[in-house]
C-alpha cells in the first residue's frame, strides 16, 4: 500500500474529512466514511488475559500462547497489549509473534498502551509521549492497524477544557507518529477526561490528522443510558473492546446486550474488530471461548 488513502480504505475509512479532526462548538464532527457494507470480526485482547500472563494465575501463558488460544477459539484478530511484552523487546520478538500469528491464521489486529496525555508540558508529559511514540512503532512492525490509547484523569483542581487541551495537544503529536509509521491512534472513552461521549468529542474535534480515530469500548460509560452514548461516539471508531457487561447510572452490572452493540455499528457501517476484553469474575479461559462462540452464532 503507498499512500495513506490505500491504506486507511483497508480499513474501510476513505475520502477527505475521514478524520475526526474539525473543530466544533457542538461537536458536530463528520463521521468517518466507509466503503462497503458493514463487516464485523471477532477478536480479543490479551488483556483478557492478565493475569495468566502476569504469573497470578496458574499456568503462566505467554503471549505466544495467547496467539494459540485465539486461533483455538476461531477468532478473526488477536490485539497485544503492551503490558505483557518483554521489556525492550527486541525486533526478532515483534518478528517472531507476526510470524506466529500469520501462521496460525490469526491476524494481530491492534496494539494497546496504557498512558495518561492529561499532563502539561514538562518531562512527565515528554515521557508519555515517548511511551506511545515507541509502541507506535512496535505496533507497525507487529503488522497492528490500530493502537489504543487512554486520554487519562485531570490533576487535582484542573480545569476540564484546559486539561482536553493537554490532551489534544498529545494526540496530534502521536498521530505525527502515527502518520510515519501508517497506524491509527485510536483513542478509548476510558473514564477521567475521556468519560463522557460530549468529552470524548470535544477531544476528537480538536484533533486534525486522519491518523486518528477512536477506541470504542461497550463497557466504560455509566450514564444512564450507555448504548445512547456509544451510539454518539461510534461513527468515529476505528476498533472496538466488547465488554460483556455494562454499568447505567445508579444501576448494577447487567450483561451487554450483544445485539443492540451491533445494531449500533452497523448503523454507521463500522468495519472493523469487536475484540473482547473480558473483565467478569469467572475465569477467562473458560468464559471468553464459550461468550466468543455465543457471539459468533448471533453474527451469523
Amino acid at each position: 500500500m503507498s499512500t495513506r488513502r490505500e491504506f486507511v480504505s483497508a480499513l474501510g475509512v476513505v475520502g477527505a474529512g475521514a478524520a475526526v479532526g474539525f473543530r466544533s462548538a457542538a461537536f458536530a464532527i463528520p463521521p468517518i466514511k466507509r466503503e462497503g457494507p458493514p463487516e464485523l470480526k471477532l477478536g480479543c485482547c490479551a488483556y483478557s488475559l492478565r493475569d495468566y500472563l502476569t504469573g497470578k494465575l496458574e499456568p503462566k501463558l505467554t503471549l505466544d500462547d495467547f496467539l494459540e488460544k485465539c486461533a483455538e477459539w476461531k477468532l478473526d484478530g488477536a490485539e497485544l497489549t503492551a503490558y505483557y511484552f518483554p521489556k525492550d523487546p527486541a525486533d526478532a520478538y515483534l518478528d517472531h509473534l507476526k510470524q506466529k500469528a500469520a501462521a496460525l491464521g490469526v491476524a494481530i489486529s491492534g496494539g494497546a498502551v496504557g498512558n495518561t496525555f492529561c499532563l502539561p508540558p514538562g518531562d512527565k508529559r515528554s515521557g508519555q509521549l515517548a511511551l506511545v511514540k515507541t509502541w507506535l512503532e512496535r505496533t507497525a512492525k507487529l503488522g497492528g492497524r490500530t493502537m489504543r490509547v487512554f486520554g487519562g484523569s485531570p490533576p487535582k483542581d484542573t480545569d476540564p477544557e484546559e486539561a482536553r487541551g493537554w490532551v489534544v495537544e498529545c494526540l496530534q503529536e502521536c498521530c505525527a507518529a502515527a502518520a510515519e509509521h501508517r497506524v491509527i491512534v485510536a483513542l478509548e472513552n476510558h473514564g477521567g477526561v475521556t468519560g463522557t461521549p460530549e468529552s470524548v468529542l470535544a477531544i476528537a474535534a480538536g484533533v486534525d490528522s486522519e491518523w486518528f480515530g477512536l477506541n470504542l469500548d461497550t463497557g466504560n460509560f455509566h450514564g444512564e443510558d450507555p448504548y445512547a452514548d456509544l451510539a454518539k461516539v461510534a461513527p468515529y471508531a476505528v476498533t472496538t473492546h466488547l465488554k460483556v457487561q455494562v454499568s447505567p447510572k445508579g444501576k448494577p452490572a447487567q450483561a451487554t446486550d450483544f445485539q443492540r452493540i451491533v445494531e449500533i455499528l452497523r448503523a454507521v457501517n463500522y468495519r472493523g474488530y469487536l475484540s473482547l476484553e473480558y473483565e467478569a469474575k469467572e475465569d477467562p479461559l473458560t468464559a471468553a471461548p464459550r461468550q466468543l462462540a455465543e457471539w459468533r452464532k448471533l453474527l451469523g
